[in-house]
């Protein structure tokens, strides 16, 4: 009797087949096409995870910075005078601070300034 590795690479292929949820066309059904589409889709979540990052943290500077022009400080000079006082929030924080609390912003803009 021949043995073959057949049920080994029909559960290879439909393992790869299954990543392809929700592709379109021959994305989702062909094996070759599949198989380069979900390696590109990997590479580029990783790259992605990456990005987001950097796109959150270009969110906050906006935000702060129209929130401490607003009080009549640029940027810049609102976080070297929070760092000189001795302030450790990190961006994300501040910029909730000024969404959500104007009050409490105004005191980070006073430190700033005083420092």
């Amino acid at each position: 009797m021949r043995v073959t590795n057949a049920p080994a690479s029909r559960e290879r292929r439909r393992r790869r087949l299954e990543l392809t949820k929700g592709f379109y066309g021959a994305r989702s059904k062909l094996f070759r096409t599949a198989t380069e589409a979900v390696d590109r889709a990997m590479r580029l979540s990783t790259e992605h995870r990456k990005l987001k990052k950097r796109d959150f943290r270009q969110l906050w500077i906006a935000r702060i910075n129209a929130a401490s022009r607003a009080e009549g400080l640029s940027y810049s000079k609102f976080v070297a005078g929070l760092i000189k006082a001795g302030v450790t929030l990190n961006r994300k924080m501040i910029s909730e601070i000024a969404i959500n609390d104007p009050a409490g912003f105004k005191t980070l803009v006073e430190i700033a300034k005083n420092a």
